[in-house]
């Protein structure tokens, strides 16, 4: 079985992801804040960190999901994305694993997808946990 990658310094909440929001343009900020929101939402054993300067969300000390600013687009990205099921087809990359959703101010997706894409990331990477071993039933 893969090991499941691990992060050192996830907390609660992390006041470091709050500034970070805070040093980003407006419009961008206004699009990624809401789905990191989302993420710290899914459950009391969600942990955060800055990591690659991406807020990244964590099932205790395993990376989900992750919100990068970039200069025209935010991303929405999870760490096991190649094996997350995709119907609305909005996962983009070709690496092993990661798979991420571009997001661009005034462009229309699909949010309820989106919603379900990260609700499953959540899901799936407290499955991996359970499964080795290390993890809640």
């Amino acid at each position: 079985m893969e090991k499941i990658l691990r992060f050192d310094g996830a907390v609660r909440r992390s006041p470091r992801i709050d500034i970070w929001f805070t040093e980003q343009a407006p419009e961008l900020r206004g699009l990624a804040q809401p789905w990191f929101a989302r993420m710290r939402a899914c459950g009391g054993d969600v942990r955060e960190l800055m990591h690659d300067g991406m807020a990244t969300a964590c099932v205790d000390d395993a990376p989900f999901a992750y919100v990068g600013i970039h200069k025209a687009h935010v991303s929405i990205g999870f760490f096991q994305g190649a094996s997350l099921h995709d119907p609305a087809g909005l996962l983009e990359g070709t690496g092993k694993r990661m798979r991420h959703v571009k997001l661009k101010p005034g462009q229309a997706f699909d949010m309820t997808a989106l919603v379900g894409l990260i609700d499953t990331a959540y899901a799936d990477t407290t499955r991996r946990l359970v499964d080795e071993g290390r993890g809640r039933a």
